[in-house]
């Protein structure tokens, strides 16, 4: 009862506009208060959610994705992505998706991804004939490249909490960004040639030119390459990772590019600074509740249900992702996967399903409720970039929350897409 009703309070607060770390903490405090000996305890455990090497990783992966989204990488993976896919019908929207699979693989955030098409490539597309509405849901949809390939921040944050291999996920995230990947473009390519949108080039373009723009934007391919044979390799953890990549990226920008000058620095570790501080917050908030969610045993709780309904790993798998798809659509989804990846991967490995996968399906569920209507933070930074309109938005939506829900039902049905790739390489 008691759970019950700091749900209510929870969910309250968060309705009223009070920022969701906070409402976490007013719960938090609430429960421990009216505990015996227990009211002292918030502190020590905000700050014991915070003391843990991989979580490094995040503000070196939020200010390597700030420098790239200011250095000329993105404009420079544009072009490539144009020359490769430009001549398919609905060339731009091809482009769309192609360059947030090369940007999300560099900078780990969706938020990031999806601020960077809105300003650059939306534009083009409603002045070539695309309808703000597809452009900016196609924009959203396919920011979710970012939290799936390394370097995720959402990966990042699941292996720390579930205590599973960062470097097995990010090779196993690769995987899946290619079944993504598949899925967009094949619906991309339907819509559009219902609906006779044009390719963005007249041709296909020629080997010389794929190779011209290949070198142009050399530097900025090389960083997911490098950074990703040097993991498996075991030159550095994924925390060291994390670090290198800033190096990487500030080099690429400041002495490759040119784009990005000394005077730019400042405003560009203040902006990376607040999102990091936003997140840490979250994450800080989220295990002094979580605590409250030990002390009530709800995962024991929760389990003793599925056990006595005879529940299978499969039922399981997709009673999961139905819940999270509709807390999804009114929770905030870095707050829901830090509350909620305590309670359900420990049930997850009770059942037998392999980390990895529970891992995978997990982020892309939490993605997912990142971009879908009415709470939905990805959704509301295109939207307001863009202007425009909620309604509008979720319409043209639809097709591509059908694709996401396909390759999220293939990777619960096929294990293997998430756990072939690591164990080949020998993990």
């Amino acid at each position: 009862m008691m759970m019950i009703y700091l749900i209510v309070m929870l969910l309250a607060l968060i309705g009223l506009g009070v920022p969701i770390a906070f409402a976490m903490l007013a719960a938090s405090m609430t429960y421990f208060l009216i505990t015996p000996s227990l009211d002292i305890i918030v502190v020590q455990r905000m700050v014991s959610a915070l003391n843990s090497f991989p979580l490094l990783a995040v503000p070196f992966f939020v200010l390597a994705g700030t420098i790239m989204s200011r250095g000329g990488i993105a404009e420079r993976l544009i072009g490539f992505a144009d020359v490769l896919v430009g001549h398919l019908r609905g060339g731009l929207a091809h482009v769309n998706v192609m360059n947030s699979m090369l940007i999300g693989g560099m900078s780990g955030s969706a938020s990031a991804d999806a601020a960077i098409d809105s300003k650059v490539l939306v534009p083009i597309m409603r002045r070539k004939g695309y309808p703000n509405g597809f452009a900016s849901a196609l924009t959203a949809t396919s920011s979710i490249f970012a939290p799936i390939l390394p370097p995720s921040i959402s990966l990042v944050i699941y292996g720390v909490m579930a205590n599973v291999s960062i470097g097995d996920l990010f090779i196993s995230g690769i995987a899946v960004g290619a079944l993504m990947l598949v899925v967009m473009m094949v619906t991309v390519h339907i819509l559009s040639v219902r609906r006779g949108y044009a390719p963005s080039r007249d041709r296909r373009a020629s080997l010389r030119e794929i190779l011209e723009a290949a070198r142009k934007s050399l530097l900025a391919l090389l960083m997911p390459v490098l950074l990703l044979v040097g993991l498996r390799m075991g030159v550095f953890t994924p925390t060291e990772l994390a670090a290198i990549a800033v190096l990487y990226a500030f080099a690429v920008a400041v002495f490759g590019y040119r784009e990005i000058g000394w005077r730019d620095i400042p405003g560009i570790l203040v902006e990376s600074s607040l999102t990091t501080a936003m997140i840490m917050l979250i994450v800080a908030a989220a295990g002094a509740f979580g605590l409250v969610v030990s002390y009530e045993q709800i995962p024991a709780k929760l389990q003793a249900v599925f056990d006595a309904a005879s529940v299978s790993p499969l039922a399981f798998m997709l009673i999961i992702s139905v819940l999270l798809l509709i807390l999804g659509a009114i929770m905030e989804s870095l707050s829901l996967m830090i509350i909620l990846i305590p309670v359900i991967a420990p049930m997850g490995a009770s059942l037998g399903i392999d980390p990895i996968q529970l891992g995978l399906v997990l982020v892309l569920l939490f993605t997912i409720g990142g971009i879908t209507p009415p709470v939905g933070t990805i959704t509301f930074t295109v939207c307001a970039i863009t202007g425009c309109k909620i309604g509008e938005f979720t319409r043209a939506f639809l097709p591509f929350f059908l694709a996401l829900l396909v390759c999220l039902l293939a990777i619960i049905l096929f294990p293997s897409i998430t756990t072939a790739l690591p164990r080949l390489l020998g993990h």
